[in-house]
């Protein structure tokens, strides 16, 4: 039996071609094969990518949790004496809001809304009990435990019909005026 170059070399390059098929399809093995995005979350090369309101390695955390619940509030505003009460936030609709209570020591029974966006809270201009009010803040510190425990707040309240202004560090740079501090 003859060998000829020929059948060497088809044999050599169909056996190389295996050998790179199976290589290629070895070596892109699907990263999300294994991995379970909550909430609507989508897996992209390994990772969840995850839809607005939700955060973490598979979007299981609500954004606005790290917010909600009981804060002690310290602050001194450019018209108003050094005070410190307490707040609670609650879930607002949609999955990006929150309803905060006793806000300026004042809104116990009427909620100022208010919006989480990763590590901030935006109150947007919203009018009540003839008040104008608005502010942000961020959350500035975590404690062991992944629990959030303080956040710092600037914001400004407005009297609709006398327009003085209690700044809480929203205009420092007009008034000196300091931002509010809030702790769990």
């Amino acid at each position: 039996m003859k060998i000829t170059t020929k059948t060497i070399l088809v044999s050599a390059l169909t056996s190389l071609s295996a050998f790179f098929a199976v290589f290629s399809v070895s070596c892109n093995t699907d990263r999300c094969k294994t991995i379970v995005c909550a909430n609507r979350g989508i897996c992209n090369a390994g990772s969840c990518t995850c839809p607005e309101g939700y955060e973490g390695t598979n979007c299981e955390t609500e954004t606005r949790k790290k917010f909600t619940g009981n804060w002690h509030v310290f602050e001194k505003g450019s018209n108003s004496l050094a005070r410190s009460y307490d707040i609670t936030i609650v879930n607002g609709e949609g999955i990006t809001f929150v309803n905060i209570y006793n806000f300026y020591n004042k809104y116990d029974t009427t909620a100022v809304r208010a919006y989480v966006d990763g590590l901030r809270l935006i109150i947007p201009v919203q009018r009540l009990q003839g008040k104008v009010l608005f502010g942000d803040g961020e959350i500035f510190s975590t404690t062991t435990y992944n629990q959030y425990s303080g956040l710092t707040m600037r914001y400004l309240v407005q009297d609709s019909i006398t327009n003085i202004k209690d700044d809480f560090g929203f205009e420092s740079n007009i008034d000196f005026s300091e931002p509010s501090q809030w702790n769990k």
